[in-house]
């Protein structure tokens, strides 16, 4: 449970389970995200099964260039479908007979003929993000132009492919508003409700009573937009920060660091790489440094980090999808000027920075608490059953 997307999935299987359903997860146990057997066969151990296929999924020149040039699907789906998957799959379909089937990537689209020849399930996709979006983003931010040219063109390839994909499932759940809303406004498509990252109230870590007012940033550096967006905060941001706030002291971890940012030398600014105990490493620490420019979705360490108590400094990008607005529950930064002045304010202003934290704190706990979203979830889901086995 170390980055964002596989928390939201295990809410999501937490959440169907403690909702008293009969839940089997079949899993993909890639090699970018390798867990050892002997791990797996405990976490799950709760459901009514849990069963996964080893996979290679890494991204290789000759695949990249090999779609690009006889494909017009986007790469990702190429790269995660395999026939040993598609055969565990089948066995499993067969064997458990479920009324639903929830699918927690739109590049997994591919598997879905199985699923309706196998199975009478109604069909469920998590809409983590509009996908596209996330590669105009990175086209946009690009100045290679063989990088643009690429991103651009794959864009369009996930844009034309994800609209048609949304149209095959019985039920969308979009992780934020915005999404429904552009979903609805693309395509004609069945149903669709947001389905937001949730928190379980009860087990949300108090705030810690000797918090330093630093800043901390942790996220996984093999995802394109937190290692853009780092490098950004370091090189233009951090030096304004600084001169700003000298006092100010700036942490960051995540898996797969790279060496430019393992040995990052700047006055005031620490990398601790891959972290053991990520709760341990954000526990002590007051402010949330989010310096997204591009991503799509809802950002799960920005509510688990207001539930906690923190401050979070975002840019719009970062904070998108999340119903809080900005001096109120968070301040927004889309510059390196803004970041400095709100880092600057909160160290001299340090009770009114605090009830900041405090309206966070209650605005996730009332509208992102998992029992409340997962009531709505699962009595969508039963009405299509429902529907389903009555005809």
């Amino acid at each position: 449970m170390k980055d964002g997307g596989n928390l939201a999935m295990h809410a999501m299987i937490d959440g169907y389970h403690k909702a008293g359903w009969q839940v089997h997860l079949l899993s993909m146990n890639t090699t970018r995200h390798r867990v050892r057997s002997e791990l797996l066969n405990k976490v799950f151990a709760h459901l009514q099964g849990f069963s996964w296929v080893d996979m290679d999924n890494e991204v290789t020149m000759g695949g990249v260039l090999k779609n690009f040039f006889f494909s017009t699907e986007p790469e990702h789906v190429q790269r995660f479908h395999t026939e040993e998957f598609e055969t565990k799959l089948v066995e499993v379909l067969k064997d458990f007979r479920p009324d639903a089937v929830q699918i927690e990537s739109v590049y997994l689209t591919t598997y879905l003929p199985a699923i309706h020849k196998h199975s009478s399930a109604v069909t469920v996709l998590r809409v983590h993000n509009v996908e596209y979006q996330i590669w105009q983003g990175m086209a946009g931010k690009t100045k290679n132009v063989l990088k643009k040219y690429y991103f651009n063109s794959l864009a369009e390839r996930v844009r034309n492919y994800e609209r048609k994909a949304w149209k095959d499932y019985d039920l969308l759940l979009a992780i934020t508003e915005k999404d429904a809303q552009l979903i609805h406004r693309l395509e004609d498509v069945a149903r669709v409700i947001m389905a937001p990252f949730t928190i379980e109230a009860d087990k949300v870590r108090p705030p810690v009573q000797e918090e330093q007012w630093a800043g901390y940033h942790i996220g996984a550096m093999d995802w394109m937009p937190n290692k853009d967006g780092m490098r950004w905060f370091l090189h233009k941001v951090w030096p304004k920060v600084h001169k700003a706030a000298p006092g100010f002291r700036f942490y960051f971890a995540g898996r797969h660091m790279g060496t430019e940012f393992l040995e990052t030398k700047l006055n005031g600014v620490k990398c601790e790489g891959e972290v053991e105990d990520a709760d341990a490493f954000i526990a002590d620490k007051k402010i949330l440094i989010v310096p997204l420019l591009s991503g799509g979705g809802i950002r799960v360490k920005i509510l688990e980090a207001m539930a906690q108590g923190k401050i979070v400094i975002s840019t719009s990008k970062g904070i998108k999808g999340i119903e809080a607005r900005s001096e109120e529950h968070y301040l927004r930064a889309n510059s390196p000027e803004h970041f400095a002045k709100w880092i600057k304010w909160c160290m001299e202003n340090k009770d009114a920075a605090r009830k900041i934290s405090e309206n966070a704190r209650a605005l996730v706990l009332e509208k992102y608490e998992r029992g409340k979203v997962m009531s709505i979830i699962t009595e969508e889901v039963d009405y299509l059953v429902k529907i389903r086995k009555h005809h």
